[in-house]
């Protein structure tokens, strides 16, 4: 630390050392991102004004062209609705921020209002000189700085920090590792000159530590939805002490579950009601029609979109997942946004069976009488569609994951947030409910280049013969062809075929196919 030497803005702060001599044994990797930490942190007071613009949170939108290279925590999602909540406590307390305008209107409900203290301190971490995030190096003139003046520690704001208006030239100095929802109360809302919050600032914190703290405060104390810790710290998603404490039940297989319960439940869904959650037997079951069991389904998720990724540049990646490397794509889904890929992607692929009318989708259509398949298309969902069976759904969902995995430059993939699905006021009221939200979510894909790309595969997929080996009528040379499928074996085999069949498209879609053949070794 050095002295202050000039009258730059700046907060006193308590500086707490916190260091342990079992600690030193620690192991302390910078390669992944877990460098040995400062052996203190400091406690002081911000104005939440300050604390909005040394973090950038009120900027994160999308509205107005903001460069988002400038946001140090891009990649933390925001739960709109949890920061309303907040909103509306700082505002009138309990109960006042949970009552109806009707009820507040009433005589007797002037004296519910309270003080909406926010006590618990929000986490933030310093960046240092030559931090680099989102590819930029932050800016000497935009660096926070701890200094001692008579002994007394201060936090001084950058040299050219007057009033909250101020921008940084590159990257904020202050990346918000817990708290974030807090600060997003404030949007829209100046609480005023004296309102302020308790700050515990670290110093330098690398990510992985930040990932860790944020889990070690929010989960292991007070337990929230494990699973929606993943979509506020996506980073969580490639913390290894994670996977060997509690394998990929952790993050995998229950957002997994989630996932199939939004394609079961789902009134936009292809699969609405057309997945055997229960694990019945058909002849159990009032429906006759070809199901999928929700557990082939979530086998299926976790070794396609939330696959564990397997390291190494020449793989294939799960798109809701995380790799090791901190190079590796790193998406900011969060649950409602994976949900409508999801929905999108199968009901791109409907839509094109049903108007393409290939020829053997009316082959399995002509073998079913009249009216019995009024809702469910036997080429979608009948007995002799690999698209209503696990080896079909795998192949599936493998293929679209692929493409859009080695396409992720290409499509810009990272541009697609939760803020461009909230882009007007009028939405932030509507997403009350998880179907809500992956409504908005759907609405606001299908306006990417991700959704053309993503009907262009289900165009050409709708041309693949997705028969069975035992449809009627079909020649023997095709049900030998067709029984490969057969077996843990055909799970690699169709998604081969489905590959090589996009890759004889010409264009994005079939370049894609190629890269991903080659990087599989297919070739």
């Amino acid at each position: 630390m050095t002295k202050r030497t000039s009258d730059t803005k700046h907060v006193p702060a308590i500086r707490v050392k916190q260091w342990l001599p079992d600690w030193d044994s620690i192991h302390f990797d910078p390669n992944s991102q877990q460098a040995r930490p400062q052996p203190y942190f400091f406690l002081c007071s911000i104005k939440a004004r300050d604390l909005k613009a040394l973090t950038g949170v009120y900027r994160r939108s999308t509205k107005g062209g903001l460069a988002r290279a400038k946001d140090p925590n891009v990649q933390r999602g925001h739960e709109e609705e949890r920061s309303q909540i907040i909103r509306e406590f700082v505002r009138y307390g309990y109960p006042w921020c949970e009552m109806t305008e009707t009820r507040r209107a009433s005589p007797s409900a002037k004296n519910l209002q309270k003080p909406g203290w926010l006590p618990t301190a929000i986490l933030v971490n310093v960046l240092p000189e030559n931090a680099v995030r989102n590819g930029h190096e932050i800016s000497s003139d935009d660096l926070i700085h701890v200094v001692e003046d008579e002994g007394i520690s201060l936090i001084q704001y950058p040299k050219g920090y007057k009033n909250p208006n101020w921008t940084p030239k590159s990257v904020f100095p202050l990346e918000v590792i817990d708290g974030q929802h807090r600060l997003w109360a404030f949007d829209d809302f100046d609480p005023g000159d004296d309102y302020e919050l308790p700050v515990v600032a670290f110093i330098d914190l690398d990510r992985s530590w930040q990932a860790y703290l944020f889990w070690s405060v929010n989960i292991t104390p007070r337990k929230i939805n494990r699973s929606l810790a993943f979509d506020l710290y996506p980073l969580l998603r490639r913390e290894d002490w994670l996977d060997q404490f509690a394998g990929h039940s952790i993050y995998r297989e229950t957002r997994s579950q989630e996932l199939v319960e939004a394609l079961w439940s789902s009134e936009t869904s292809p699969w609405h009601n057309r997945i055997n959650m229960l694990g019945e037997k058909k002849a159990d079951r009032e429906r006759q029609v070809p199901m999928v069991t929700q557990a082939a389904w979530i086998r299926s998720l976790m070794a396609t979109f939330v696959k564990q990724w397997e390291g190494g540049g020449s793989k294939i990646g799960g798109l809701f997942g995380a790799g090791k490397n901190q190079n590796d794509l790193l998406l900011p889904w969060n649950r409602p946004m994976q949900a409508a890929v999801l929905l999108y992607a199968g009901s791109a692929l409907q839509q094109a069976i049903k108007h393409s009318e290939p020829d053997w989708a009316m082959h399995l259509r002509n073998l079913e009488p009249a009216g019995l398949f009024e809702k469910e298309d036997p080429a979608m969902f009948g007995e002799s569609t690999l698209l209503a069976t696990d080896q079909g759904i795998r192949g599936f969902l493998s293929v679209i994951n692929d493409l859009l995995y080695v396409s992720a430059d290409e499509l810009d993939l990272k541009s697609w947030t939760w803020e461009s699905v909230y882009e007007n006021t009028k939405a932030k009221r509507l997403a009350a409910t998880e179907e809500m939200a992956q409504s908005l979510a759907i609405s606001s894909f299908k306006k990417t280049p991700i959704a053309e790309f993503i009907d262009e595969i289900a165009s050409s997929l709708s041309d693949y013969d997705w028969r069975t080996s035992s449809t009627p009528g079909i020649s023997e040379t095709e049900r030998k062809d067709k029984l490969v499928f057969r077996g843990s074996s055909g799970y690699k085999e169709l998604r081969k075929q489905l590959l090589e069949h996009l890759a004889t498209n010409t264009g994005d879609v079939g370049n894609a196919a190629q890269g991903v053949l080659s990087r599989l070794g297919y070739q």
